[in-house]
């Protein structure tokens, strides 16, 4: 399967917990062998797909209290998320957005909704 290059997304911002997903065929199989089975995918709502884009996490909320030496970009802090670009996620497709951007079906949804990741770790 093709997946879009990296430069089509420059111009995207994902907001918050939330990921961009492009789905890969159902009956692919992973390096590591995992799979879905056609069953699965149909009664629960179960998708594969790879990582395309991710928020920056989840915010942190801050005290009220403004502080003046404070820089703009001080002020807000994330918790960043476990997915990351790249990452094969099994997610629920119950909490998914469908969205199609220059041609393309992506999904975007919430960090919650991933039930799994594979990542190809380089050692």
């Amino acid at each position: 399967m093709h997946l879009t290059s990296d430069n089509t997304f420059k111009k995207l911002v994902i907001i918050g917990d939330r990921v961009l997903i492009q789905l890969t065929k159902p009956s692919e199989k992973t390096l590591s062998g995992l799979y879905l089975p056609p069953g699965v995918q149909e009664k629960e709502k179960v998708q594969q797909g790879i990582i395309i884009k991710t928020g920056p996490g989840f915010v942190i909320p801050m005290p009220i209290e403004e502080e003046s030496w404070k820089s703009d970009e001080e002020k807000v802090k994330y918790i960043p998320l476990q997915a990351k670009e790249g990452d094969l996620a099994i997610f629920l497709l119950s909490g998914a957005t469908e969205v199609i951007y220059e041609g393309s079906t992506f999904y975007i949804l919430p960090q919650s909704a991933i039930l799994m990741l594979e990542r190809d770790e380089q050692i």
